[in-house]
């Protein structure tokens, strides 16, 4: 153990046995028999009764007509992302993307992934800063952006932490502008939102919706991904598209560039298995959110955020944010860091090295996506304009930036649905002990 054993804060704890994980698989034994029913009817590939399955109970659950099985959900983004282009601008030639010469609103406080395929797809990203009540893109920035892109006609907006944005501002910021949204709802499946008085679930809410069911999600195939839609000409042309954009030919032939991104049947078996448990999963990840809000209340910190009245989150990661008076020294390079423990304050890598010490897994908050190396020649845009070259020597400015405040004073905390009662006031105690 490093340093934190000898520090005196720290006197009585023990490591934990085996490793707490911030959010691991649960297998209950039902992914077992649809795993061996694939094997055992040698329906091992891209065609299976668990594919068909899951296709019809997502859909239903969920509330579209269509559902479309991918190998992940980077692959639906991308083929969501692909399809708005197309959509928007025409057919694209073999070797350019669908956006290509044209610019995305991207939510900036999200996973790579969601990003990405819009450069897959030859368009730019403009990063949309985050609002404070949900951790979620802002509309105030949103439609900041439409006043100096006003050519931009699509949106891509995420649920950080299965926890939904502000969409019914946000849809009627890009209805007004005549923008499409895709709709990442990787995080938040189970997750519902009041949209005009009714209660809808997230993968609903865009013009192209996606979910997917990665290792750490709140149910998974190990992998595997969705595209959800209610047109059926889409949902077709992912299909297609996933499959390689195999033509009705005797032989091979493609008219389109295609993709080998359909879901295995194998896959979908898990997936099968795991969908029946989705409920008791996302109680479980609210009990420990409830937990570490009543365990923490007497710190200077607060939970990740959200409306109770417009949204009920499925509660995939719980997180929580220091108080400003209550940061202890803290700097980050690009790969390392370096803090400084102070008495009645901390930082969000003191605790993260904390918990680490005894034995369990924490997460720094997303880093926002304009300030990766990889965008940093990207706009992005506050809620007061230009976000980038806000600095001056000779005139005082806000330089408002949320999303970066909230990477620096906030920590994803360990959210496995194993986590127990006692492991789960451990940490709490961990964390106290670094305010001392």
């Amino acid at each position: 153990m490093n340093k934190f054993s000898e520090d005196p804060r720290f006197a009585g704890i023990k490591p934990f046995e085996k490793k707490v994980w911030l959010s691991s698989p649960t297998m209950h034994g039902d992914e077992q028999h649809w795993v061996d029913d694939a094997i055992q009817t040698n329906w091992v590939s891209t065609i299976g009764a668990n594919i068909n399955e899951v296709e019809k109970q997502i859909a239903e659950r969920i509330g579209v007509k269509y559902a479309v099985a991918l190998s992940c959900g980077t692959a639906a983004l991308h083929l969501a992302t692909k399809l708005a282009g197309e959509k928007l601008y025409g057919q694209a030639r073999p070797n350019e993307g669908t956006l290509q010469g044209h610019k995305v609103f991207c939510s900036d406080m999200t996973f790579d992934a969601s990003i990405n395929p819009v450069a897959y797809e030859d368009g730019e990203a403009i990063f949309i800063d985050t609002e404070r009540d949900t951790w979620n893109m802002s509309p105030e920035a949103l439609e900041k952006a439409f006043e100096i892109y006003p050519d931009v006609r699509l949106v891509v907006i995420a649920h950080l932490y299965g926890t939904p944005g502000k969409m019914e501002e946000l849809k009627s910021i890009c209805e007004k502008h005549g923008a499409l949204i895709v709709e990442d709802a990787a995080e938040s499946l189970g997750a519902k939102y009041k949209l005009n008085g009714a209660w809808v679930e997230t993968g609903t809410l865009g013009d192209y919706n996606c979910i997917s069911f990665n290792g750490n999600k709140i149910i998974t195939g190990s992998a595997g991904g969705m595209f959800l839609t209610n047109n059926v000409e889409d949902a077709n042309k992912v299909r297609k598209w996933s499959t390689q954009s195999r033509e009705a030919a005797p032989w091979y032939q493609h008219e389109e560039i295609g993709y080998n991104y359909r879901m295995s049947n194998i896959i979908a078996g898990v997936v099968r298995g795991q969908l029946p448990y989705i409920e008791e999963h996302m109680a479980q990840k609210k009990a420990i959110y409830e937990r570490y809000k009543a365990g923490l209340a007497d710190l200077p910190v607060k939970m990740n955020p959200y409306d109770p009245d417009k949204s009920q989150p499925n509660f995939w990661l719980s997180c929580m944010i220091i108080d400003e008076d209550a940061m202890a020294p803290q700097v980050r390079g690009e790969r390392d860091y370096l803090y400084k423990s102070v008495s009645g304050k901390s930082s969000p890598q003191e605790i993260l090295d904390a918990i680490f010490a005894f034995n369990a897994e924490g997460r720094p908050i997303w880093k926002p996506m304009h300030m990766q190396p990889i965008y940093r020649t990207h706009a992005f845009i506050t809620a007061e304009g230009n976000g980038r070259g806000r600095s001056n020597a000779y005139i005082a400015g806000s330089g408002v930036d949320v999303g970066a405040d909230i990477f620096r004073r906030g920590l994803c905390l360990p959210s496995d649905n194993k986590l127990t009662p006692e492991q789960q006031d451990r940490i709490i105690d961990i964390i106290h002990r670094c305010f001392r």
